[in-house]
């Protein structure tokens, strides 16, 4: 592992670029479907999971431009709350859509997510808090239903510090009157 040694005395000056990061933008992307309008992502890698997030917003409505290294999504025509499996399993981290999708739409149905190289990546503490929040999940054939009639705020502990969950947790919170509270929040 490198480090950076930096002994004082001297004024620092300069700029450093910093690389933008898919594990950043995904979620982003995800929040897009939040609120309706534009939604302007600069920096924007153009990686496999980056264009299958893509595909998954236009399919539930959005319109998408890329202009170089920005891409700018519309959601003001989101009209489903279901993505296909074909999409879902692509990538992993597609679980994230489905906590703005519940929070845009109210409902959601989706399959379970694809595989991941890095091995078992259940999401039992996404659906536990979605329960905690007053959302009804159904877990039947695959599939996962999601209907949210009135989402409550409340403190969510996890078992585990979750990335994942941490996220789908505040996108499912932004709608919601109140105050939700994440302990061990990754």
């Amino acid at each position: 592992m490198s480090k950076m040694v930096i002994e004082g005395g001297r004024k620092l000056e300069g700029t450093v670029s910093v690389h933008s990061s898919k594990n950043a933008v995904l979620p982003i992307l995800a929040a897009t479907v939040l609120g309706g309008g534009n939604n302007t992502i600069h920096n924007c890698p153009k990686l496999k999971d980056v264009a299958s997030s893509i595909e998954i917003l236009k399919g539930l409505g959005c319109t998408v431009q890329w202009h170089e290294n920005k891409v700018i999504i519309n959601s003001d025509n989101v009209f489903t709350h279901y993505i296909p499996e074909a999409l879902m399993r692509e990538m992993r981290s597609s679980i994230i859509f489905l906590g703005a999708i519940i929070s845009r739409c109210q409902k959601a149905t989706i399959s379970m997510p694809g595989g991941c190289e890095l091995g078992p990546r259940p999401i039992d503490l996404h659906l536990k808090a979605f329960r905690q929040l007053g959302i009804t999940v159904e877990e039947s054939h695959g599939y996962i239903r999601c209907f949210a009639d009135n989402i409550v705020c409340d403190h969510i502990h996890l078992d585990f510090p979750s990335v994942g969950a941490t996220e789908n947790i505040m996108l499912v919170a932004a709608v919601a009157k109140g105050i939700t509270t994440i302990s061990t929040a990754a």
